[in-house]
């Protein structure tokens, strides 16, 4: 066994049906700032280095399997018999461990447990008076149906579900969170004795603070300070109170960090949004997953940015949208209704106006003109677009992949270039014009008769 293992092991708890959520996805797997909520957790419990993971699952389960890929063990729920039943489910994928081993409970539907709670627990539980039981409590303005946490100096006398508590347990402003930590020997040893003689008829993980205390073993309480880290989210009411709560936290830290939100409130962040220093943001402004903006950018308003990087001093928008692969070099220009996907805007270069870019590498200080497309898909397979430096595409051309605009190049308005342009080169592909002096007179004359003999 590592020395990895014998320092911490989690438990995730996913084996509910989610019903209130009314949807064919896992409840767990519903996203909050472009990120499944279970992702949420799983990366704040990876500053612990845990050495081994499980997630309980139960409906569900091949959603589960796919979305971790091997990243934690799965072990199965069925029949779904309550929390303590769940917890024990987990005992065959954590066969082997020491049984001083610390293993911290956790919800997967409660994704924002700050590491440093959790590192809180585990300590409490490693500390010379050595409790049988950590509980994390929290004390909510509305105890709603909560649990309630008995204690008293820090020790807890009793754990009691809302539905079995007595009017004066329910008087209790300590409440339980479901988060709990207890070393491998003592936890699976505890949850074998625990019963179902209860209400619901359920096996509650909360026994194994009574039945420790009744061996006279001390079970001990850590507080939160923040009850909204430990809010369960069961439908998308509170899905979307989360996001919210989530959205205002981390506006208010890329304001903090430099960069100016015009109207925060409408501004929208995915958990991986990297903003610079003096990056200026607009009202309306989604960023998608993958999103990095140096110092010194302009993001108008009203632009959609997903999967992009864009370089210091560049100005996108407003109505821009950046999509996966789109790279936006220093003090670039993308500008109203342009669409970049797949693409390389070289430093200096330029679409002002109403362009798709996709599949493209656009040389520095080049100028792609109004209206202009890169025709990179041909009902099977795309092909790329490539621009040199300082070229000049006129408005409303069409560039047929694949297709190469040397250096220097002129592509005339209009134009559909489907071969290779060479470097200083003037490509004009157009219908000669014709011209009917008088023809257009002749034609309303025509009209205008035949209007008027209609009317008579």
């Amino acid at each position: 066994m590592t020395a990895e293992i014998a320092s911490l092991a989690i438990v995730v708890l996913a084996a509910g049906k989610g019903t209130r959520m009314k949807s064919a996805t896992h409840k767990v797997l519903h996203p909050i700032a472009g990120r499944p909520m279970l992702e949420h957790l799983l990366a704040s419990a990876a500053e612990l280095a845990p050495g081994a993971q499980v997630v309980v699952a139960g409906h569900g389960r091949e959603q589960l399997e796919k979305a971790l890929a091997g990243r934690a063990a799965i072990a199965v729920q069925d029949p779904q018999l309550g929390t303590g039943h769940a917890v024990q489910m987990a005992q065959g994928a954590l066969a082997g461990l020491d049984p001083a081993t610390p293993v911290l409970i956790l919800y997967g539907d409660v994704p924002f447990v700050a590491p440093d709670t959790m590192r809180a627990m585990v300590a409490r539980l490693l500390a010379e008076d050595a409790p049988a039981v950590v509980v994390l409590g929290f004390t909510p303005q509305d105890t709603l149906q909560y649990g309630r946490v008995i204690a008293e100096g820090g020790r807890v006398l009793k754990m009691v579900e809302h539905k079995d508590a007595s009017e004066a347990e329910r008087a209790c402003g300590l409440c339980n969170s479901g988060l709990m930590a207890a070393r491998a020997g003592d936890l699976f040893a505890l949850l074998a004795r625990v019963g179902n003689d209860n209400a619901q008829g359920e096996y509650y993980l909360t026994d194994i603070v009574n039945i420790a205390n009744a061996d006279g073993r001390a079970c001990a309480v850590v507080v939160t300070a923040d009850e909204h880290e430990v809010m369960g989210i069961n439908s998308r009411g509170e899905l979307a109170i989360a996001e919210a709560r989530w959205q205002q936290r981390r506006r208010a830290a890329a304001m903090a960090d430099g960069a100016t939100l015009v109207a925060p409130e409408t501004v929208w962040f995915s958990w991986d949004t990297v903003l610079g220093r003096d990056v200026l943001v607009e009202p309306n402004v989604w960023f998608g997953p993958g999103a990095v903006v140096a110092d010194g950018v302009t993001i108008h308003a009203f632009c959609h940015i997903e999967g992009a990087r864009i370089a210091p001093g560049a100005e996108v928008g407003p109505y821009a949208r950046l999509r996966p692969g789109a790279v936006i070099g220093g003090k670039a220009k993308v500008g109203n209704f342009v669409e970049i996907k797949n693409a390389t805007m070289g430093e200096g270069a330029k679409a002002n106006h109403l362009s798709y870019i996709g599949d493209a590498e656009v040389g520095a200080h080049a100028n792609i003109g109004a209206g202009t497309i890169t025709c990179n898909y041909d009902g099977y397979f795309k092909h790329k677009t490539v621009i040199g430096e300082r070229a000049f595409i006129g408005s409303n051309s069409a560039l047929i992949a694949p297709v190469k605009i040397g250096a220097d190049a002129i592509v005339a308005a209009g134009s559909a270039v489907s071969r290779d342009v060479a470097a200083g080169e003037l490509r004009l592909v157009r219908a000669e014009q014709l011209v009917k002096p008088g023809w257009a007179d002749q034609f309303h004359d025509a009209m205008r008769r035949k209007k008027a003999e209609k009317k008579g």
